[in-house]
């Protein structure tokens, strides 16, 4: 059974093709920095390889490129798209009604909707992928996979805010997200540690970030909340402030509140801070001295460390941390700035293996530290395909 997971982020698409169930890659690609002059296709299948770079306005666009590079007669890995049994896709906002994988109908595809303004950067991508998808395979099934689901074991006394309870019975609540790949790389790391009796923080950093407490496989707490704007510093988003701040720039400094709710989703963060989104181009700028790039790589280390030392006390100990996601698997500097001083938790690195090369794990503990530092490659496509398989083989 071939199953095509898209994985639509706020700027990048990322795709695999599978042959379920034994998990062979037919084809992969990711398309990044959606919207900008410089967005990046690259892709690779059994057949050959293709890269290009070209201006990709929005995620339709992306969405049909990859679309024909999957029945390609050069680089395709099938011969047209009726091959495909059924596309996965990930859905970051499921609220309270998701917690399980589902197929797409009219009524799902409204809840999507409803939820576009509680994430505004994904959600409405994440449709639009599914939409798109209706019409270019329409003869395979639409599965979603919600990044809220893995969440929906933390318990009320942490996904509950101090707000009046009428505000909470209708539905205001710390809801998580990346599911997906905390729950993927979680699995990793307990089969590493050879125990499912563990405590583990998974920290997820990419253009969004997030941490996530999990004790004996189950998610306890998370960084996000109601929305995946709040907790750690991120590219666009900045993560946890006061929210009187809101007002403040509203009453006082006159700003609208549409200007407010893009300034601080889609201006701030890494972004607001350095004028750059992408890491790679902050620590460049950094190890040449600016001064901007060099303070904020250090508010991101530092906010991370502030939530390692929050969930070490939520569950009284600790097995091991996972760096993963596109900076977490890369960038061994923001690694290294983490960890740092974090030796009377345990945690301590070895800092020659930090700079290995990753394939799947790679241990970076020092010898004698207490608690494994894990860097492993997250794979949400292939937990949706998986999720997506053993959902159609039940009907």
């Amino acid at each position: 059974m071939n199953i095509l997971v898209l994985n639509s982020g706020s700027s990048s698409i990322k795709y695999q093709l599978f042959q379920m169930p034994k998990a062979v890659v037919l084809a992969s690609g990711l398309v990044e920095r959606v919207g900008q002059k410089d967005a990046r296709l690259s892709h690779k299948s059994i057949n050959g390889k293709k890269e290009l770079e070209a201006e990709i306005p929005d995620h339709k666009t992306g969405l049909k490129l990859i679309a024909d590079l999957i029945v390609d007669k050069e680089v395709g890995a099938i011969k047209n798209a009726d091959e495909i049994a059924a596309v996965g896709h990930r859905v970051v906002h499921g609220g309270s009604k998701h917690g399980d994988t589902t197929k797409v109908d009219n009524k799902v595809k409204e809840e999507i909707k409803e939820l576009f303004s509680l994430a505004p950067l994904h959600n409405p991508a994440n449709l639009e992928g599914i939409e798109i998808a209706e019409q270019i395979f329409d003869k395979s099934a639409q599965v979603v996979v919600f990044d809220t689901a893995f969440h929906q074991t933390i318990s009320e006394k942490a996904y509950k805010y101090a707000i009046p309870n009428k505000l909470s019975d209708a539905g205001i609540r710390l809801y998580g997200f990346h599911g997906t790949s905390h729950k993927y790389v979680t699995k990793k790391a307990q089969e590493y540690l050879g125990k499912t009796e563990s405590k583990i923080i998974s920290i997820h950093l990419g253009n969004g970030c997030s941490m996530t407490a999990i004790e004996n496989g189950k998610s306890v707490d998370h960084s996000m909340g109601f929305t995946p704007s709040q907790g750690l510093i991120m590219g666009t988003r900045s993560g946890d402030i006061d929210h009187s701040l809101i007002f403040y720039m509203v009453d006082t400094l006159g700003y609208e509140l549409d200007k407010v709710n893009k300034l601080l989703t889609k201006e701030s963060g890494m972004l607001g801070l350095t004028g750059h989104s992408d890491l790679r181009d902050i620590q460049k700028a950094a190890e040449a001295g600016d001064e901007n790039c060099i303070l904020a790589l250090e508010m991101n280390a530092y906010r991370i460390k502030k939530y390692i030392g929050s969930y070490v006390a939520a569950m009284n100990g600790l097995d091991a941390i996972i760096f993963t996601a596109g900076i977490g698997e890369n960038s061994s500097f923001l690694r290294a700035k983490t960890c740092e001083q974090m030796d009377y938790l345990g945690i301590e690195i070895n800092a020659e293996t930090n700079t290995q090369k990753l394939d799947s794990l790679l241990d970076i503990s020092a010898e004698n530290a207490k608690v494994k530092t894990l860097v492993i490659a997250t794979n949400e496509e292939l937990e949706i395909a998986s999720q997506t398989y053993r959902l159609l083989s039940l009907k």
